[in-house]
């Protein structure tokens, strides 16, 4: 019976000091939550910065001869030409990026190549009477989104032009102004180049002419001659590649 108390005297002892030894243990840590996966960052393009390029296409159009009741024209005359052409020229503009909105201005000024042919039945005169211009520019805005590295954006402001008018021979020279609007795409190919394709309304209003050769001031004609007005109206698609300094 002795032995037997002893040994479980010596029992508890022993499970005593275990338990007391564990409380003085530090806590087991708590188990680490599962890594999380942060995908890489991908760079937007920043479409703000000056940039500058060069331009070209085709352009096609009518030009509206009116010729108002005079001498010679008891009801007046009315007429119209299909014109077309080549353009080249360069581009300079800016952009302001927020978000993915794109806000800037734009200047462009092409040599152009775009007249009518002759017409025999618009002028009624001696059968010449055509339009032309030797170049055209455009001043204007432009308002897009940009996903990315691609930019949708609308454009509208000034149109410029050199405009020809010739009547029965006589060749009249003005600069005249109108307004153009459009809309085109963008894509940024390389870090500073970007390559578009855009279309352009032109509307250059009205010019003045006045035929005072010998077969306008004689009978019937006024001896003052054949006075009328040409209207000029263009659909420019232009292709372009710009080069864009760093943006801020």
């Amino acid at each position: 019976m002795g032995m037997i108390r002893t040994l479980a005297f010596l029992c508890a002892a022993i499970g005593l000091s275990g338990s007391a030894f564990a409380a003085d243990l530090p806590p087991a840590p708590a188990p680490r939550a599962p890594a999380i996966y942060v995908p890489p960052v991908v760079p937007v393009y920043n479409w703000s910065g000056i940039y500058v390029g060069v331009n070209g296409g085709w352009g096609f159009g009518n030009a509206n001869f009116t010729i108002p009741v005079q001498p010679g024209f008891p009801s007046g005359a009315t007429g119209s030409s299909t014109d077309n052409g080549g353009v080249v020229g360069g581009t300079l503009g800016v952009n302001w990026q927020t978000g993915g909105f794109v806000f800037g201005a734009e200047g462009d000024w092409d040599y152009s190549a775009i007249n009518t042919g002759t017409t025999a039945t618009t002028c009624q005169v001696s059968g010449t009477c055509q339009t032309g211009n030797n170049w055209l520019a455009t001043l204007r805005g432009r308002f897009g989104y940009a996903a990315d590295g691609v930019l949708f954006y609308g454009t509208a402001g000034g149109a410029f032009a050199n405009v020809q008018t010739v009547f029965n021979g006589v060749t009249t020279t003005h600069d005249q102004a109108g307004w153009t609007a459009g809309a085109g795409i963008e894509w940024a190919f390389a870090d500073n180049w970007t390559a578009r394709v855009e279309y352009l309304y032109v509307d250059l209003g009205s010019t003045n002419f006045t035929c005072t050769t010998p077969v306008c001031t004689s009978t019937p004609f006024a001896p003052g001659g054949v006075t009328g007005s040409a209207s000029l109206t263009e659909n420019l698609v232009r292709a372009g590649v710009d080069f864009k300094f760093n943006g801020w």
